[in-house]
């Protein structure tokens, strides 16, 4: 009974928390990243797809003053709180929805982890973001050069909004 209900109901749930992420997306691109480039006058951590180092870490964080870092924190990453766990609803309820015609449910299972693990990938970046702002003048070099690899996995793991990185 519950797989008929959840089969049912499962491209539903696809498609809304598709376009709930996809508006949570849209508003993180057009209003707080784009105030916080704005405001600082250089690229977010959240829009640089190749990482940054030391020097680029600390001139953004310098350059956003003790506002801007306080509005990357209440802003940017509570969105992108948000984001992740929208993202893996919606691939993972396509992959149930999609997969429920297959015959072997092995290609399922391995797209449910992917998506799971991109979503934690992200986390572990936005973790990072906060620490750097957090601890901010002291922010350790191994935290800066931890943090954009933990950003870049997802996108290996398909963790994008079709076609689309991050702004660019």
């Amino acid at each position: 009974m519950t797989n008929r209900i959840l089969s049912k109901h499962i491209g539903i749930i696809a498609v809304g928390s598709g376009l709930i992420g996809a508006s949570i997306y849209l508003m993180m691109i057009n209003v707080t990243l784009a105030h916080i480039e704005e405001v600082s006058g250089h690229v977010p951590f959240d829009m640089r797809p190749f990482g940054y180092g030391s020097i680029e870490a600390a001139m953004l964080l310098e350059a956003l003053g003790v506002e801007g870092r306080a509005y990357y924190l209440t802003h940017q990453i509570a969105l992108d709180t948000l984001y992740p766990a929208m993202l893996t609803l919606t691939l993972i309820a396509t992959i149930c929805w999609f997969g429920q015609r297959m015959p072997n449910r092995k290609l399922v299972r391995y797209g449910i982890a992917l998506s799971v693990g991109s979503a934690l990938f992200d986390y572990a970046e936005n973790l990072g973001i906060a620490t750097m702002i957090w601890s901010w003048p002291e922010v350790s070099v191994p935290l800066i050069y931890a943090t954009p690899p933990a950003r870049g996995r997802p996108r290996c793991a398909g963790n994008q909004p079709v076609g689309i990185e991050r702004g660019l």
